[in-house]
């Protein structure tokens, strides 16, 4: 015969609803230090990453440089040839002025379309007010 009876543990061992709460609060917690902690190490990991591709775009830019300063001595030296040293290094100057300044016509065309935050700005200043309606709510 087959009863449906379970024995229960001994009351030594049964545990109260506010142990088994503490448990699972120190599990939460342990598993969010360990996420923390995970999170910690992705970033750092790819922190170094960027900060060595960072530095090879800085390499880049660097040789890009020292590749232009030498192509416009060379184009100097050739134009020099033909009509003189003095005005071939005035036209490369030129042609370097000319090059500035549609650079920075262009850059300060962009710069204009940047609005900011406007989103942001908007909630944020929508701020102290909800937080008076909320005070007067509360009164």
């Amino acid at each position: 015969m087959s009863s449906s009876y379970e024995p229960q543990p001994p009351a030594e061992e049964r545990r109260s609803l506010g142990q088994v709460l503490g448990d699972v609060s120190s599990d939460l917690s342990t598993l969010v230090r360990q996420e923390l902690a995970l999170a910690k190490a992705e970033v750092s990991q790819s922190a170094t990453n960027a900060g060595k591709g960072v530095g090879m775009f800085a390499g880049a830019a660097v040789a890009g440089l020292l590749l232009l300063v030498f192509l416009s001595l060379s184009i100097m030296w050739g134009l020099g040839q033909f009509i003189g040293l003095q005005w071939s290094a005035l036209i490369v100057a030129v042609i370097w002025l000319i090059v500035a300044v549609v650079l920075a016509l262009v850059g300060k065309k962009e710069l204009a379309r940047v609005k900011g935050l406007p989103q942001t700005a908007d909630t944020v200043g929508k701020i102290p007010n909800a937080l008076k309606g909320q005070e007067e709510r509360n009164r």
